[in-house]
């Protein structure tokens, strides 16, 4: 009798234990069924029919289109009526223009005249880049473009001269060799209806014992002088339409620890400048 007790339950405990190991393929054949279904759905939404498309489209355009609301005297939730009819604008009509008033009219601006001032500046415009134009193919036909050079400034066009085509090393007076140039440029300066800045500027180097200047700011303003009394004494121009000045080393063009910077520096600036006189 105690062993027929005792098998049966060993068959239990077996069986048991046989089923809790197989439980996880439930799991597995759920997450299957879910991944199969999930792929279904995902291959039915990429697949489109065209002809149910062009059918929805056009019941869709056909209902936008129609002249009154789907709503219009509905009965509502209550059951009641509505209070109020409305109908959807028509589209085939065309809305009349409202007409402005007499005060409230659109006017078309014209343009309005130059004044006078205006024209003169435009007149002065196009001397300088005429002038600039002429200086520029003289300096080129006499192989000049390494001690004069041409350049259209904000201030004005400037023409800077090098010194050692103008002067001798630490003095004011005119090479022969820079009179025709000068002559040239006094022949184009004597119509313009502006004012030509002569400025004169030196390197940092301090002036010589030997040399009669007292230092680079009185060189600076002799050589620049030297060159407004040529215009002035030879070619008879006009003093009004004239300026110079001295600036010795305070307005460098190159750097003054090179002997090449110190070389751009030593020259003489003639500018037409960009302003009317009065």
């Amino acid at each position: 009798m105690r062993q027929l007790t005792r098998r049966p339950s060993q068959r239990r405990g077996n069986k048991a234990e046989h089923s809790s190991r197989d439980r996880w393929l439930i799991t597995y054949a759920d997450l299957i069924t879910l991944l199969l279904i999930f792929f279904v759905m995902m291959y039915a939404m990429s697949t489109l029919d065209k002809n149910k498309y062009d059918d929805v489209t056009e019941s869709l355009q056909l209902t936008f289109k129609s002249g009154n609301s789907i709503l219009e005297e509905g009965s509502g939730i209550t059951g009641t009526a509505d209070k109020y009819t409305h109908k959807n604008p028509d589209t085939t009509t065309t809305l009349p223009e409202k007409e402005l008033a007499p005060d409230t009219q659109v006017q078309t601006q014209e343009p309005q005249a130059l004044t006078e001032r205006e024209l003169a500046f435009r007149q002065q415009e196009q001397e300088l880049q005429g002038l600039m134009s002429v200086i520029s193919k003289y300096v080129s036909d006499n192989q000049l473009d390494d001690q004069i050079f041409v350049a259209d400034k904000p201030q004005g066009i400037s023409i800077t001269l090098s010194d050692q085509f103008v002067f001798d090393a630490g003095r004011a007076d005119l090479k022969s060799a820079s009179g025709p140039v000068l002559a040239k440029l006094a022949s184009l300066f004597k119509n313009l209806g502006t004012t030509v800045s002569i400025e004169g500027h030196t390197d940092n180097v301090p002036i010589t014992n030997s040399s009669k200047y007292q230092d680079n700011w009185e060189l600076s303003g002799a050589r620049a002088l030297s060159i407004l009394r040529f215009f002035l004494e030879k070619e008879n121009l006009n003093p009004d339409g004239f300026q110079y000045a001295g600036y010795a080393d305070t307005r460098p063009a190159g750097d003054n620890s090179t002997a090449l910077g110190r070389q751009s520096n030593r020259r003489v600036q003639i500018i037409v400048l960009r302003q009317l006189q009065e």
